[in-house]
């Protein structure tokens, strides 16, 4: 009987041990393979730092190692590529291609030729804090590509969210085989215990969600409501006098943007999802905008950015000058009675929703309004908005707008995925695929 047990024991005891020694005896994090994304991305997944053998004349093993040493101290999901300017690799899809062979949510930073580049996880790190980062990284002009990419670990592992990949094996250089029996032993035992931890930590953050979600739920609808009140006060007959394709193309899009936002609230799960609700109704104002100078006989309207103080006055017309209480001035987009109430020193018409605190500011309301507001004004332009406000702080210092509350889906830092993440949410520094030239990387024109 005794030896029965031992022969059921010893098998899953020697795959555990197995596993240990595999993730203790991968390649060097610096280690040069044969070339290639899929070698590129196996070696990214044993550690974070990879160059291609073609490239070993711009970044040494020696560098290589030191840096990977670095993040891995760092414990952050941070993954760095040195790769030559040849056909193995495309630069327009290279950032997106590279993550998705790893299979590992992080910030991947890219050496491509003499250029530069780097994307992320929303999670891991917003589109904002990623284009702000490698724009000042190209900026800089570095001499190296070592100080190039150092600069940018030294910022990024104290940014990045998340954790190392477990794939990585730790920080030590080795790991003597008591050391790995006596792992062994504590993953036996503190697993169960890690499993309910992470499950008790997803389900808060469900329930966190779903809380912003309703919360969320009472803006949007009222949003939604008003929109349709405008569509109602338009009184806009497709076969009235006057009426031509171009109003009642104008028509359409308002009409489908209403129903589609009202879709999108309808099947809303996470408060991240009501970004796509808000967008639809910016775009369908604009419609109605349109529509409303057509049968005027007015000049069209620009495409401008929402009323910065309420999306429910419909577009902008001009910019102002408007300071927080206590914050810095800053140049918003205004309606004309908004503009003309900052002109009489008078307050700006905001857009307050209820808080624990009573009715606030969206700006003052906290991170579960991030997702809201970021539908209305886009993902580059709205942090430097609100700068100075409770919402531009959180949406700064965050990983993503309303990430902490579901704002952005997707895995937490240093997570297996696999292929399945949104390209769309993968911020890269210049659209993702810019790399520079012969200027090594530093045009900076996309600012």
């Amino acid at each position: 009987m005794k030896t029965a047990t031992r022969r059921v024991l010893i098998g899953p005891v020697l795959l555990l041990l197995a596993a240990l020694l595999a993730m203790v005896t991968v390649a060097a994090p610096g280690a040069h393979a044969a070339g290639g994304l899929d070698e590129a991305a196996a070696a990214l997944r044993k550690g974070p730092v990879y160059v291609d053998p073609r490239a070993s004349g711009q970044f040494s093993a020696t560098e290589a190692d030191a840096l990977a040493k670095k993040i891995k101290d760092s414990g952050r999901p941070v993954f760095v590529a040195v790769l030559p300017r040849t056909s193995d690799y495309q630069p327009s899809t290279l950032l997106r291609d590279l993550r998705t062979k790893v299979g590992i949510s992080g910030v991947y930073a890219v050496e491509f030729g003499d250029g530069f580049n780097a994307g992320a996880d929303p999670r891991v790190m917003s589109r904002t804090a990623v284009q702000n980062l490698v724009g000042a990284v190209k900026r800089s002009q570095y001499p190296t590509v070592s100080a190039r990419l150092n600069s940018f670990v030294d910022t990024a592992a104290t940014e990045a969210h998340g954790h190392a990949p477990a794939s990585w094996g730790g920080t030590g250089g080795g790991i003597d085989t008591g050391t790995v029996v006596g792992l062994g032993a504590l993953i036996a035992i503190g697993g169960g215990g890690a499993y309910a931890i992470a499950r008790r930590n997803r389900r808060k953050r469900a329930e966190e969600e779903r809380a912003a979600l309703e919360d969320l739920r009472i803006v949007v609808d009222e949003d939604i409501t008003a929109f349709g009140e405008e569509l109602d006060r338009l009184d806009f007959n497709p076969a009235e006098p006057g009426a031509d394709d171009a109003m009642r193309a104008d028509y359409s899009r308002a009409l489908d943007t209403y129903e589609d936002a009202k879709s999108a609230m309808a099947s809303a799960e996470h408060p991240g999802d009501v970004r796509a609700v808000t967008k639809e109704l910016e775009e369908g104002r604009f419609a109605l905008a349109t529509l409303a100078a057509r049968r005027e006989g007015r000049p069209l309207p620009e495409r401008r950015l929402p009323c910065f103080f309420d999306p429910r006055h419909g577009p902008s017309v001009t910019d102002a000058t408007w300071a927080p209480p206590g914050g810095a001035e800053r140049t918003v987009p205004v309606c004309a009675a908004d503009k003309s109430r900052l002109d009489d020193g008078r307050e700006p018409l905001a857009r307050t929703v209820r808080t624990p605190q009573g009715d606030r500011p969206y700006w003052d309301a906290g991170p579960a309004y991030a997702p809201w507001a970021g539908g209305y004004f886009g993902g580059g332009l709205l942090p430097g908005l609100l700068i100075g406000t409770t919402l531009g702080h959180l949406m700064m210092t965050g990983p993503a707008y309303g990430a902490d509350l579901g704002g952005n889906q997707g895995a937490e830092g240093g997570e297996v995925t696999g292929a399945d993440f949104d390209p769309g949410d993968f911020g890269g520094g210049f659209g993702g695929g810019d790399f520079g030239g012969g200027d090594g990387g530093f045009g900076g024109g996309d600012f």
